[in-house]
């Protein structure tokens, strides 16, 4: 039998509150032992809502950026606030809460940043290479290329996260993105 060193000591008591916490973090979202996320209305659980949802992610970012036609993407795929809300304080009925701190929230800020943001690169495009769904929320990874200086010559890799309605209208983004490295100690692909 092995000696219980102090190293062993610290491991072995780091898991056991990463293993409490995370059933401390469970159990406090909900007293049924069902997270809150998928008690939510707008939590699709078969296949077929869920790939209408990544469909419509893909279909909108592409559309506004790649198109160029942020009013359309809005019109087609950006949810409404229930009557008498304004969730996302943008004054009028589409509802868009934007966590990205270089964009106001609200449908006109999206295609306000859009069509600035297009016109100041012309080039500017999306690949998604990957999209994962679950629940209400959709998250895509992807290549944007087309903004040198802004994401350098090779292009920057992006994770964004959408939450979407019962309807399957996008509500609410989150985004991270960072540049594309010029090497790699293991030679495969960021994105």
């Amino acid at each position: 039998m092995k000696a219980l060193t102090r190293s062993r000591l610290v491991v072995a008591a780091a898991v056991a509150v990463a293993t409490l916490s995370l059933g401390v973090a469970y159990a406090s979202n909900s007293r049924s032992g069902t997270p809150a996320s998928a008690r939510s209305k707008a939590c699709v659980h078969g296949t077929a809502l869920l790939e209408r949802n990544k469909q419509n992610v893909v279909a909108y970012y592409t559309h506004a950026f790649n198109d160029k036609q942020p009013e359309d993407a809005v019109a087609k795929y950006v949810g409404f606030d229930k009557p008498g809300e304004d969730l996302d304080h943008s004054g009028e009925p589409h509802l868009y809460i934007q966590h990205n701190p270089l964009a106001a929230s609200g449908a006109p800020a999206f295609i306000s940043f859009v069509r600035n943001f297009t016109a100041a690169f012309p080039d500017l495009h999306i690949t998604i290479k990957r999209v994962i769904a679950e629940c209400d929320l959709v998250m895509t990874h992807g290549l944007l290329t087309g903004a040198a200086p802004v994401f350098t010559p090779l292009g920057s890799k992006v994770v964004d996260i959408f939450r979407l309605d019962e309807n399957g209208k996008i509500v609410e983004h989150w985004d991270v993105l960072a540049a594309i490295s010029p090497t790699s100690a293991n030679g495969n692909p960021e994105v």
